[in-house]
C-alpha cells in the first residue's frame, strides 16, 4: 500500500481503481473510459501509458499519455506530478487535451519545455443532451457507414480533421494511424452520413466514444459547397437519435468557442454547455 503522495504508472492490476476514479465524471473522461473500458491498462493495447496519482494510498486522479496528454479528475497537487513526470519524459504527444482546469495548469508547467504549442484552444465548450428535440426532425438520409464504404467517408473524414486541426492527418505516416481509428469507428458501428445522389459525402458525424453512461459525438461536419442550406441541425438530430437508441442515455461534445454557427447548431438540438474543454496543439 503506498502511504504518501506519488505518481506511478498503472498496471492491469490497477483497472478496478482506475475505472472508479473515472466514473467519477463520467460525461468529461468518456473518452479515455471508453478506451480503457476496451484495452485495459496494458500500455500496447491502450496506446498509452495511465499514470495515476495516489494520496494518503489511494488512486484519486489519472493522466493518459498516449497520442494526447489527458489530465483526468487532477486536482493541482496531481496535475504539478504529472508535469513533473511529463517533463522527464519529453514531449510524446501531439496535443495536450482535456478539463479547461487541470489542462491549464499543466500547460503552463509544461510551456517553458516544451513550447510553443503551435496553438493553444483555452475555451471549448462541453456540451451535453439527454434527450430529442421537440422542434428538429432528424434527417431521414443520414445513416450508418458500412465497412465497404471506407473509401466514401475516408475524404471526408480527412477533410474535416485537416480543417478542424489545421494539419493534415495524412502527414508523417501516411495515415495509417487515422485510417485505422477511422476504421475502427466504421466497424463499431460509430460512423454516420448523408450521401449526394452521387455518392459523396455532405453531412458526417462519428461517436467517438461510447460507455454505458455517455458518449460523445465529434467529427461534425458538412461539406463546404452544402453549407448554409440547413443541413447540420437535422443531421445532428439523426446521429443523436442512434446516440440516445443504441450507445449511452448522455450525449456529449465539445466545440471550439469561436465556431458560433456550431454551437447555435448544437444548441438547436438542445445540448446545453456543462462546462469547457481546452486543448494545445503541437
Amino acid at each position: 500500500m503506498l502511504t504518501q503522495t506519488t505518481t506511478r504508472v498503472l498496471e492491469p492490476s490497477d483497472l478496478d481503481a482506475a475505472l472508479a476514479v473515472l466514473d467519477r465524471e463520467p460525461v468529461a473522461n468518456a473518452f479515455v473510459t471508453s478506451r480503457v473500458q476496451v484495452a485495459g491498462l496494458d500500455p500496447w493495447r491502450l496506446g498509452g501509458e495511465m499514470w495515476g496519482w495516489y494520496e494518503d494510498g489511494m488512486l484519486t486522479s489519472l493522466c493518459y499519455a498516449g497520442a494526447n496528454l489527458v489530465p483526468l479528475c487532477a486536482n493541482p497537487r496531481a496535475v504539478r506530478a504529472f508535469a513533473d513526470r511529463a517533463r522527464r519524459t519529453g514531449r510524446r504527444c501531439s496535443s495536450i487535451v482535456g478539463p479547461a482546469e487541470p489542462t491549464a495548469l499543466l500547460w503552463r508547467l509544461l510551456e517553458p519545455s516544451w513550447g510553443p504549442a503551435r496553438e493553444v484552444r483555452s475555451h471549448q465548450p462541453l456540451m451535453i443532451t439527454d434527450r430529442m428535440p421537440v422542434d428538429i426532425a432528424p434527417d431521414p438520409y443520414v445513416r450508418r457507414i458500412r465497412k465497404d464504404e471506407m473509401e466514401t467517408i475516408m475524404p471526408a473524414c480527412v477533410a474535416m480533421f485537416t480543417e478542424e486541426v489545421g494539419v493534415s492527418p495524412l502527414a508523417g505516416d501516411g495515415g495509417l494511424i487515422y485510417q485505422a481509428r477511422v476504421a475502427e469507428l466504421v466497424g463499431a458501428g460509430r460512423s454516420f452520413a448523408r450521401l449526394d445522389q452521387h455518392g459523396k459525402v455532405v453531412f458526417k458525424a462519428e461517436i467517438g466514444a461510447a460507455t454505458p453512461q455517455a458518449c460523445q459525438i465529434q467529427g461534425v461536419w458538412v461539406a463546404p459547397e452544402y453549407r448554409g442550406q440547413g443541413l447540420a441541425a437535422p443531421g445532428m438530430a439523426a446521429v443523436l437519435r442512434y446516440a440516445l437508441a443504441d450507445f449511452a442515455p448522455v450525449v456529449s461534445l465539445y466545440v471550439n468557442d469561436f465556431n458560433t454557427a456550431a454551437r447555435r447548431t448544437y444548441r438547436r438540438v438542445g445540448f446545453q454547455e456543462v462546462g469547457a474543454f481546452m486543448s494545445v496543439l503541437f
